[in-house]
């Protein structure tokens, strides 16, 4: 299956996984409307996507009435992705602001949530919602609690929706280290430090760029006989 002339929308399409999901799709001659919370953000990536087949909108994912009217706003399409999110939360349970770790699943958990609440009656026949875990779930590490849970709970809200929405197929991508925004927190020293890390231990020695994600989401949007599954991209992590 061609993504030739299919219509896709990439909340959290305007940076690292998103971003390169919507290259990826638009380089097949597919139209993507990406969305993403800032202004600024949403009109550089319109920049880096071809003239004519991307629109671009301004969209808080975790305001449910905003949501319901971007829906309202954009009409039909074939692909939801939603690979929105703050960047990663690592704190040990002791010291955890459950403020913070509120703010971090509303945005990953609850914004993936809404949209396919709202998105899912605009998915045309054969089409598909692409949503976004992690490796924590399997592999937990001490100070992952937030992002563990986060990750179980998108695994079982996938299987959950590939069975209330049939025959529209739902499935979830399970990145591991990727060289993105998540990790923008980290001081710059840090940051190198965790790739370098990442990819002394993996078996493919390096840690993954956005591009290599995406193809999966684009295998899955192509894949007309996958739903409820989880595809990990990970360089081999799970196993090491």
């Amino acid at each position: 299956m061609s993504l030739q002339g299919q219509r896709i929308v990439v909340i959290g399409g305007t940076a690292g996984i998103g971003l390169a999901v919507a290259e990826a799709a638009a380089e097949e001659g597919a139209e993507v409307v990406i969305a993403s919370r800032r202004q600024e953000s949403v009109d550089a990536a319109l920049k880096r996507l071809p003239d004519g087949r991307a629109e671009g909108h301004v969209l808080d994912a975790t305001d449910e009435e905003a949501v319901r009217g971007f829906f309202g706003r954009i009409g039909g399409f074939d692909h939801l992705v939603y690979t929105a999110g703050e960047s990663i939360l690592m704190e040990s349970l002791a010291e955890s602001d459950l403020g913070r770790a509120r703010s971090f699943l509303d945005t990953r958990l609850w914004g993936a949530y809404t949209a396919v609440k709202h998105g899912a009656a605009s998915i045309r026949p054969g089409g598909s919602v692409v949503l976004t875990t992690g490796t924590a779930a399997r592999r937990p590490m001490p100070g992952t609690t937030v992002a563990a849970s986060l990750c179980g709970a998108m695994e079982s809200l996938t299987r959950a929706l590939a069975l209330e929405l049939a025959p529209v197929r739902v499935n979830v991508v399970s990145p591991g280290v990727v060289r993105t925004e998540l990790w923008r927190d980290l001081t710059e020293t840090e940051r190198e430090g965790l790739y370098a890390s990442a990819a002394g231990s993996l078996p493919v020695g390096r840690v993954g760029e956005p591009s290599d994600v995406a193809e999966a989401y684009l295998y899955l949007m192509r894949g007309g006989y996958s739903t409820g599954s989880v595809v990990t991209v990970d360089g081999g992590g799970t196993l090491v």
